[in-house]
């Protein structure tokens, strides 16, 4: 990149920088694009190891390292974003660089152990002095003007999440994913730069660049966040493919779905009547159509894709807001935010994946929502994506159309014994416009059922209670065909369903879509 005036040299984390007088007060996200393509034209270099004994604190001994806030870069100088710091250790193994851009200078921001407070753990003196910091949070006055909430974090790869002002933390996003759940293994991108630019008092969004790198590629990113009721961040990525990749997830999203209502008996004996983070998948196609898929935790590692060319967004919704749906009062799942991918321009031909993974708790986050592009990923050619994403409480009323809030399947024949592969579905469609029809609309459900299943009945009627419209259709899954299990060489094979509720020509709501295995 050409620079006017006199250049001079700026030796930066171990890359060169181009810089004039005064490059510090006008360091741009065009710079971290430059450092970032110098860094892929160079083979990978993997992080500096931390201490062998930060790896080996456990959970509580790290948890119990808290950084002082009265360090808080930027506290007590009116700001409207205070930033705190995270140490490593247990499973954040590396160390990042971050650096303040403030008017005319970058200038690091240098790692202090007395800026932590150790707790019951007697190491401060083993602390290497240059350790540097696993990551940061950002603090706004979200709820009170007086109060710095924490509102977003960075911590652990490429790994970020955020809230709103009603929310608790739930789900992640990531700045990439690379073949996840392929045969070779994934591979963990990692942020190994920040960027803080100072904010001015007046300002509402805190503007945040980052350098990620990894084996196959290094990137270029830009965070503008705005916290509210529901924080939003503009996302502006550009990326230098080192070799070839076979698949690259764009605006990945990471949660956790235990069990939920579509599940009649419940995998543990537990209080709570659900637990997970989100309970589904929301997709908006560019011609508008909206499809909703709900969660599950798998037996078996699931994996479901919906061709979507230039989407007009996705992402993991936690729809379920109702506090006697969980009972917990230590986790609260009703208050964990929904997270939305919203493209910025034209992302081309390509696909949303689903990947579900098997889970025994609720420690793990098992479910994966990214965009690939179909186009294949080269080394000779850069690539850049711009997405909004907000974090926020789910609302029905900013729902357009009617949609599904609840899935319920059970076999009631088996509840007497009789186990004859028919296999119930309840689906719960809510919205304003289903609110005002009245009990006798003329009200149809269109379903599609794959070849391995076959509809035998289905019934749709309005909801007293909600003022919902509830469809109800039953499903001969085929399991106790003798013929067609001595077909079948390990298992019956799963059945794809879709449902939508119309009236006349008007479709009047999203279109469910699940993927049912007997």
């Amino acid at each position: 990149m050409k620079l006017p005036g006199t250049l001079r040299v700026l030796r930066l984390g171990g890359l060169l920088l181009a810089a004039v007088p005064g490059l510090a007060a006008a360091f741009t996200f065009a710079d971290v694009t430059a450092r970032a393509q110098q860094l892929a034209a160079r083979p990978y270099q993997p992080p500096a190891p931390i201490p062998q004994w930060l790896h080996e604190l456990s959970y509580d001994q790290w948890r119990d390292i808290r950084f002082r806030p009265a360090h808080a870069l930027w506290r007590g100088e009116g700001l409207p974003f205070e930033v705190q710091f995270f140490h490593p250790g247990l499973y954040y193994d590396r160390s990042v660089v971050v650096r303040v851009i403030e008017p005319g200078q970058v200038r690091p921001l240098p790692f202090a152990s007395d800026h932590f407070d150790y707790g019951k753990n007697a190491v401060p003196e083993a602390v290497p002095p240059d350790l540097g910091f696993a990551g940061l949070r950002i603090h706004a006055p979200i709820k009170t003007p007086d109060y710095y909430d924490e509102v977003a974090v960075f911590l652990g790869a490429s790994y970020f999440r955020a809230v709103g002002a009603d929310n608790v933390y739930g789900l992640s996003a990531r700045g990439l994913a690379i073949d996840t759940a392929e045969s070779g293994g994934e591979e963990f991108p990692w942020f190994r730069e920040f960027w803080l630019v100072r904010p001015e008092p007046q300002d509402r969004q805190l503007t945040l660049y980052a350098l990620l790198d990894s084996p196959s590629l290094a990137g270029a990113y830009r965070f503008v966040i705005t916290p509210g009721k529901a924080t939003v961040m503009d996302v502006d990525s550009v990326l230098f493919p080192r070799r070839a990749i076979g698949k690259l997830g764009i605006a990945p999203l990471t949660s956790m779905f235990f069990y939920g209502e579509n599940r009649s008996q419940r995998p543990v004996n537990d209080y709570r009547p659900e637990v997970h983070d989100s309970d589904g998948l929301a997709i908006v196609m560019a011609d508008g159509e909206r499809l909703w898929r709900p969660l599950h935790n798998p037996a078996r590692l699931a994996l479901n894709s919906f061709a979507a060319a230039n989407p007009a967004g996705f992402g993991l919704l936690q729809r379920d807001t109702a506090f006697d749906h969980y009972l917990d009062l230590e986790a609260r799942y009703e208050l964990r935010p929904s997270a939305w991918v919203e493209p910025r321009g034209e992302w081309g031909e390509g696909r949303v994946e689903l990947i579900q993974i098997p889970s025994p708790n609720e420690l793990n986050d098992n479910i994966v929502a990214f965009w690939v592009p179909a186009a294949e990923i080269a080394p000779d050619r850069s690539l850049a994506y711009a997405y909004r994403l907000r974090w926020f409480s789910f609302d029905p009323r900013q729902e357009p159309a009617g949609h599904a809030v609840a899935t319920r399947i059970d076999n009631h024949h088996a509840a007497r014994g009789e186990d004859d592969g028919i296999t119930r579905f309840m689906i719960e469609f809510e919205g304003a416009a289903l609110r005002e029809l009245p009990p006798d609309a003329e009200v149809e459900a269109v379903i599609d059922v794959t070849p391995e299943g076959r509809l035998l009945e289905a019934q749709v009627m309005k909801n007293p209670v909600t003022g919902g419209w509830r469809l109800v259709f039953q499903l001969d899954n085929g399991k106790a065909n003798p013929i067609r299990l001595m077909l079948e060489t390990e298992q019956v094979q799963p059945i794809e369903l879709r449902a939508f509720l119309r009236s006349g020509e008007d479709t009047l709501t999203e279109t469910w879509s699940y993927t049912y295995r007997p």
